[in-house]
């Protein structure tokens, strides 16, 4: 195991060990304090963004300072991708559930007991239990970290009773510290976290909650289905979630897009657990692209490569919003996320809010909490101004630019009807002349001239106002009745039965003395316009979706999602870069030491042959000179392997020395004979192995087909070694 050498100071022993395992260089805001407070064992509550990078904060910890951190995670799915995750990319991480089998869970014990571990993910139901407790004393656990924190506060979007009792660990685990992380939380529900667990004059990091690589849209809801089938047009063959507000809409509309040739699938609290979690599994290893779902879905995806989240309806909360929507674009690149709303939306959740809180010690409490957070739920959606300000805002933040240019009102995606004060006027109209006695359906006929045995029954189609609006359709027609009790125009009294009523702004309305805008969505466009982290700019598509091909082939093999393998990020600036050496392959962030030593070759066989297929230029980034020297900024692990092969030290020597693997010892010395430009390899290599090599190689600059040239009989170590060697004195030769 290569981690860390605890004598660096602790800038130099993070960067290190994100390195190793990640491929990374640099740490991203606030990661950097979230990982010390980590290392110093000092309670903390970070507060970051889906994406933003938390768990690498409760990661990198334990594998700095050489111990065994635990962390609550709340669902056994989310606990086996992160560990899937991890194992992939040589960390040592094991979680315990109600999955394993006997043999599994004794393993694991006694791994523990051995110090094999640096993470062990935990239920909160689980953590608490005597004979768990007994086995982290055993182990010496002193750091516990609460992963989706937000659930211990009652002021949350997701209040779980269980997580309430983490606040045990403290009795059983006195000296130990406690970190808090969470994507979404406003300030009031940060201090109950805070209370709650009754951290320890802790450290508190507050992220950015604007997530500005997304777009977000809320359009008015006229007709559900071709709308959301829209979308998903833009998005034919990526990741896409759409949240709906009941398990019956769930299957309605997963039956619409499978008629439609989506590949899709339906996932609700009310399916078996075999049907859920074969649903997710699909999703995950990308056999399905589409996931229609109640909010029952998500919290136990790790997926980083969703492009889409569309909400069929309003959801409950801001924070549910937040933190549904943070399930797209998780990787940093641009995503869209779109909402359908109607008032009707808002009705449907009072209704549930109310039937669920029959059973609460306090009803009448509950309901008022859920009802405000609605109620903010449903400002944002009504609101002309900025989502990215509205949802920053929310949450304690401020917003200062004039226009986001990443949603609805900053792009106009809607616009006002042009004579929406005279259809105002057609249905407060019609309201005032069925005498304020009926539902919107009701209305909705007589304006839309329908032939009903109600209408008939009232006469109503005699009414003056009876087809005024026909030629829109009563989708429409609804919506827009919907927008002016939105606006206070129009009251819908509350009640099993509900009726319209009208109210003084309605007769202002009527008697012209007050204008009225109605909104609608403009034609459809393209897609989303706001760029993410890293844009396309020089990255050849073509390549980046054949190694997607190739990293789902290689996922099904390994039994794990694609995006565990790399995420998309990664196969981006390899189909930007393409490298054909592993000295450039692993420039590229998110490749590190195990994945280079694992999959280096196989990546550069793919991307050699790819380009040569399409004769399209390779190690794009080595021709333009961007590659930093090696020897320019050494991190101090490989500042002393430099020293000790200068003292013509053997591979296994210096592996020894500087506790890293053969492999990435080996990467190191690659990089060392391009530094310094040694004029033999005689230390590492013999003369006659160096001599067979270069015979081989001839004009063949591809890994592979000197490999088996030489029958296989010389390591591929070897054989980079010596290419590298020849270019050096080549590009002398040249220089001189």
């Amino acid at each position: 195991m290569s981690e860390a050498d605890p004598s660096q100071d602790a800038p130099n022993r993070i960067v290190d060990v994100v390195r190793h395992y990640w491929g990374h260089e640099n740490l991203r805001p606030l990661q950097e304090q979230a990982i010390q407070a980590g290392i110093d064992n000092r309670d903390s509550l970070v507060v970051m963004p889906t994406g933003g990078g938390k768990s690498l904060c409760y990661q990198v910890p334990p594998a700095v300072a050489h111990r065994t951190d635990v962390v609550i995670s709340p669902l056994i799915a989310l606990m086996k991708d992160q560990v899937d995750g991890l194992r992939e990319v040589g960390y040592p991480a094991a979680a315990l559930h109600s999955n394993l089998s006997a043999k599994e869970r004794r393993d694991i014990e006694n791994g523990l007991r051995q110090g094999d571990y640096r993470l062990l993910f935990v239920a909160p139901e689980r953590a608490l239990s005597s004979w768990f407790i007994q086995l982290m004393r055993d182990a010496n656990v002193n750091s516990f970290a609460i992963d989706e924190a937000h659930c211990i506060s009652q002021w949350g979007h997701d209040f779980r009773p269980e997580y309430r009792q983490m606040l045990q660990l403290r009795d059983c685990f006195p000296k130990a510290s406690l970190h808090a992380f969470t994507a979404t939380a406003t300030p009031r529900v940060q201090q109950d976290i805070v209370n709650q667990l009754q951290l320890r004059d802790p450290l508190q990091l507050i992220g950015r909650f604007d997530r500005p690589n997304l777009v977000y849209r809320v359009l008015p809801k006229v007709d559900e289905y071709k709308q959301v089938m829209e979308v998903i047009r833009r998005h034919l063959g990526e990741a896409v979630i759409i949240y709906c507000i009941s398990r019956n809409d769930t299957e309605g509309m997963s039956n619409v897009l499978k008629a439609n040739g989506i590949k899709a699938a339906h996932y609700h609290a009310g399916l078996d657990a075999n049907t859920r979690r074969r649903t997710q599994e699909d999703f995950s290893q990308e056999r399905i692209d589409v996931v229609v779902a109640t909010v029952a879905f998500g919290m136990g995806i790790d997926r980083s490569d969703v492009r889409c989240v569309i909400h069929s309806a309003l959801p409950k909360t801001l924070e549910g919003y937040q933190q549904e929507t943070g399930r797209a674009g998780r990787d940093g690149l641009e995503a869209e996320c779109v909402m359908l709303y109607s008032g009707g939306d808002v009705i449907r959740w009072e209704r549930l809010i109310e039937f669920s809180a029959a059973n609460a010690e306090d009803p009448g409490e509950v309901i008022a909490s859920q009802r405000a957070l609605l109620k903010a739920m449903q400002r944002m959606a009504n609101s002309p101004s900025c989502r990215h300000k509205a949802i920053s805002e929310y949450f304690g933040q401020t917003y200062d630019k004039p226009n986001c240019g990443a949603c609805d009102v900053c792009l106009e995606d809607v616009e006002g009807f042009e004579d929406g004060t005279v259809i105002a006027q057609k249905i407060l109209s019609c309201v005032a002349r069925v005498q304020q006695k009926f539902g919107v359906g009701h209305v909705v006929d007589v304006l839309s001239g329908s032939n009903t045995d109600m209408i008939r029954k009232c006469q109503h189609d005699q009414l003056s106002t009876y087809g005024l609006l026909k030629e829109a359709k009563r989708e429409v027609v609804q919506n827009m009745i919907f927008q002016l009790v939105d606006q206070g125009l129009l009251v819908r009294t509350a009640g099993d039965r509900p009726t319209l009523q009208l109210n003084e702004l309605s007769w202002q309305v009527l008697k012209g003395q007050l204008d009225v805008r109605l909104l609608r969505a403009k034609p459809t466009k393209s897609g989303p316009t706001r760029k993410g982290e890293q844009s396309w700019e020089g990255v050849s598509k073509e390549l980046f979706e054949s190694l997607r091909t190739w990293r789902r082939t290689l996922a099904e093999q390994r039994g794990v999602p694609p995006y565990v393998v790399f995420a998309d990020t990664t196969l981006m600036e390899l189909a930007r870069v393409r490298p054909t050496t592993l000295q450039n392959l692993k420039t590229v962030p998110g490749i590190g030491d195990k994945r280079l030593a694992d999959l280096g070759d196989a990546l550069i066989v793919e991307i050699r042959s790819f380009c040569d297929t399409q004769h399209l230029e390779s190690d794009v980034m080595a021709q333009a000179s961007v590659i930093v020297p090696v020897n320019s900024k050494l991190n101090p692990t490989k500042e002393r392997a430099f020293a000790l092969f200068k003292q013509s030290k053997s591979i296994s020597d210096v592996a020894a020395a500087i506790e890293r693997a053969v492999s990435t010892t080996a990467q190191y010395l690659e990089e060392f004979v391009i530094a310094n430009k040694p004029e033999t390899l005689e230390p590492w290599v013999d003369d006659p192995t160096y001599r067979r090599v270069v015979e081989a190689i001839g004009e063949e600059q591809r890994l592979k087909p000197i490999f088996e040239k030489l029958n296989g009989e010389v390591p591929y170590d070897v054989i980079r070694l010596v290419t590298a060697h020849q270019r050096v004195k080549f590009e002398e030769s040249i220089g001189g």
